[in-house]
């Protein structure tokens, strides 16, 4: 029995997405996930590098560290210095990146870990997947709604709305 036509066409939009007509190859070549080693994230991970590997594209795990900001002028208010921020974050980053790379590993898949530094994450993670010819970036989102949405501007739906790239969200 053939396929009703409305599912024969949604399956063939699928092939189409994930492999080119010209040499089969596949349309997502270099898939950048964006991980903050958080508990969402690293669930985005494991989904991309899954994703990654049944694709046969190159993937990159990039994690990106907030510059250090005082909170005051005032010296006895400040609760850490620069360098106490640089290695709290810089920890913080290579256990992200170490979860991606274990991920990778338990997939059967190679993967390269990057760290950027940049007072507006969305923006480093977008330029970084220019930078490197990224065509899909991989992200984890809450996916709070209602005011919570409103008041925590997230850095995936910044990305989202300024990425020209694809973007896959994990939720």
């Amino acid at each position: 029995m053939a396929p009703a036509p409305r599912a024969a066409a949604r399956s063939r939009v699928r092939r189409r997405h994930l492999s080119e007509r010209e040499g089969g190859s596949a349309v997502f070549k270099h898939i950048l996930i964006a991980t903050d080693g958080g508990d969402l994230s690293r669930k985005a991970v494991i989904h991309g590098v899954r994703l990654a590997k049944a694709l046969g594209a190159r993937v990159t795990a990039l994690t990106v560290m907030v510059p250090y900001r005082a909170a005051s002028m005032d010296a006895v208010l400040i609760a850490e210095t620069a360098e106490e921020h640089q290695a709290s974050v810089g920890r913080e980053a290579d256990r992200a990146l170490e979860q991606a790379a274990m991920a990778a590993e338990a997939a059967g898949a190679t993967i390269e870990t990057a760290r950027e530094t940049h007072d507006r994450p969305y923006r480093a993670i977008i330029d970084y997947a220019l930078a490197h010819q990224c065509d899909l970036i991989v992200m984890a989102s809450h996916g709070r709604r209602g005011v919570a949405a409103l008041v925590i501007a997230s850095e995936t739906a910044k990305v989202l709305s300024h990425s020209a790239i694809p973007v896959l969200v994990y939720r």
